[in-house]
């Protein structure tokens, strides 16, 4: 896709020198044909793999009309921060995609090093499985086995994919000991303070109706962080004005091609309706989108990498904690 832009942009400098009669200048800048492929090829290497991180931003501040990106730090684990007041440790699972391209070993051994990084709580955004991965009995079960550490912190909602095999999703979720939010809350006691979790399952149809309904039934709880947990962030659209404070969205799988890994923050689904990945603001309210480790349909990710993280989140509410 770049590299037909790049000739474009060329193609005047050849014809001026052609007009000059500077071939042998000309000549000598064939080389410059071999950037695309040298950006695609550095780009493929750079996210070959999931980048671990610590990944820190505030529920308070800044404050915007429209949905835009707004800044969050991302540091490496070795610089990770002791444990902090009012700070809310979330590790997020999004978009695995178990399957040809997603072993369960691969799964699991990153679920084992994700716990290592001492959660609060684990929240998972679905899309747990691919249609090709469903027919893998217990598959998924084997997977998610080492959440049965973090009994209570764990919870779920579905995404597309998921329901494809629901009852293999279901089964696996019950024998790790995650807690289903079906448009249904929970109320978590965390270090950094009490959440109302709001999960709202995944619809194809009618979710501007889902949404506001799903957080009506599920009112703001006093004093709670209110975190909605939400698989496709286009859906932001339907959430109410400064109803939650924060919504984590997968879905994307962060854009899943762009040019992140090379440092600049572009992907192919970049101005389109899907915010691709990071965090955004719209009111009081807070996106994050988290890239993901798996992906489907095209097999490959292309400069932009997958997201093993830990979320540091500065908690705030209208109640002031």
């Amino acid at each position: 896709a770049l590299s037909v832009p790049w000739l474009l942009v060329l193609l005047p400098l050849r014809l001026l020198l052609a007009l000059l009669g500077a071939d042998e200048l000309r000549q000598s800048m064939i080389w410059l044909d071999l950037i695309p492929a040298a950006i695609a090829l550095a780009s493929v290497s750079t996210s070959r793999g999931a980048r671990w991180e610590i990944v820190t931003f505030s529920l308070a501040g800044e404050e915007s009309n429209q949905l835009h990106r707004a800044e969050a730090t991302r540091n490496s684990l070795k610089s990770a921060k002791p444990r902090e007041t009012g700070v809310l440790r979330v590790v997020q699972i999004t978009d695995p995609h178990l399957g040809p391209w997603q072993p369960i070993h691969r799964l699991r051994d990153r679920i084992e090093k994700l716990i290592d990084l001492d959660p609060d709580l684990v929240l998972i955004t679905g899309d747990l499985l691919t249609m090709e991965g469903a027919g893998s009995p217990g598959a998924l079960a084997r997977s998610l086995a080492p959440l049965r550490r973090l009994p209570g912190q764990c919870f779920a909602i579905f995404g597309n994919h998921d329901h494809e095999w629901p009852a293999e999703v279901r089964s696996a979720l019950e024998s790790a000991g995650v807690c289903l939010l079906d448009d249904a809350e929970a109320l978590v006691e965390t270090p950094a303070g009490p959440v109302q979790l709001v999960g709202a399952d995944w619809r194809g149809k009618s979710r501007s109706e889902q949404i506001p309904a799903l957080l009506e039934n599920c009112p703001r709880r006093a004093g709670h962080a209110r975190i909605l947990l939400l698989h496709d962030p286009a859906a932001f659209d339907h959430v109410p004005a400064n109803d939650v404070d924060l919504v984590l969205s997968g879905h994307t799988h962060g854009g899943q091609v762009g040019l992140i890994s090379l440092g600049i923050d572009w992907t192919v689904l970049s101005k389109t309706r899907w915010p691709d990945n990071g965090l955004f603001v719209r009111g009081r309210s807070r996106l994050y989108v988290h890239r993901g480790t798996g992906f489907y349909g095209f097999p490959l990710r292309i400069g932009v990498p997958g997201e093993a993280s830990r979320l540091d989140i500065h908690l705030a509410t209208e109640d002031g904690i």
